[in-house]
């Protein structure tokens, strides 16, 4: 799969907060391919490791990522709420409608 391109011409407010939220739903397929491959890992530990110590140290590193992931999905959450209020604001302002 090659880099995807997110096309936005002419380029005004409301197409760079669009192009915002594909970029956040790109990040979002991103970390369910990393949480896949997480779950694969512990997978294959479970059925393959040959000490409790091996099972101990991956699940270490696999909570650290899920809280890796945790923070990287608050930012992205925050980030789409703040592009949907503001796309909300520009809709209301064609409208000549009063928001808030």
């Amino acid at each position: 799969m090659g880099m995807p391109i997110i096309e936005c011409t002419p380029v005004d407010e409301g197409c760079a907060l669009t192009a915002i939220l594909q970029s956040i739903a790109l990040q979002e397929a991103g970390l369910a391919h990393i949480l896949n491959a997480e779950g694969e890992k512990l997978q294959k530990v479970v059925s393959c490791a040959n000490s409790s110590q091996e099972l101990l140290e991956v699940n270490e590193a696999v909570t650290n990522s899920l809280q890796a992931i945790a923070a990287i999905e608050e930012t992205l959450k925050d980030k789409a709420v703040a592009a949907i209020d503001q796309l909300n604001e520009i809709r209301c302002k064609k409208m000549n409608h009063h928001c808030r």
